[in-house]
């Protein structure tokens, strides 16, 4: 299986880089690891609802663009369906036995994902009504698909 964490913006404290390289090493006795991080649209300090709107079309088409119509598309979404880990293996899961061979989460920028990403999804996934720092956010996805993945090998990590 593949999974690919398509992102906007790059990360920039060498702690969480750490961090990625970490989970990305833990996690290649599972799948095959793939993030591609794409360019964050700048912004003001204080954006119109509009401008908003237009950073959200922008960066949602380049991610849009790194989709494969055979990829099964997770949507990272604050207001959507919250999993615990054991529910988030069960989909990952489901989503092997669908036959899908590539799975692929979506991290939109700071005002979220647009349209054209969140019409791609099958699944829309929050982690939580708190608000977390983007790039650690990188860091805390990849943790729960090893997670995830320790507990469908049914292998002591989980508690």
């Amino acid at each position: 299986m593949k999974i690919n964490i398509l992102c906007i913006g790059k990360i920039k404290e060498s702690y969480l880089v750490e961090a990625i390289s970490e989970y990305s090493k833990r996690l290649s006795k599972y799948v095959d690891l793939n993030i591609i991080e794409l360019s964050e649209e700048k912004m003001g300090d204080n954006p119109s609802e509009k401008e908003i709107l237009d950073v959200k079309n922008k960066e949602a088409s380049r991610l849009a663009s790194q989709i494969n119509e055979k990829d099964y598309v997770i949507a990272l979404n604050l207001n959507k369906k919250e999993l615990t880990s054991e529910e988030f293996a069960s989909k990952i899961n489901e989503v092997r036995m669908a036959r899908f061979s590539v799975i692929d989460f979506v991290i939109g920028g700071s005002y979220g994902l647009g349209e054209e990403v969140l019409k791609k999804a099958q699944f829309q996934l929050s982690f939580s009504k708190m608000t977390f720092p983007h790039q650690l956010f990188r860091v805390i996805l990849l943790e729960q698909i090893y997670r995830a993945f320790k507990i469908l090998s049914n292998e002591t990590y989980h508690k």
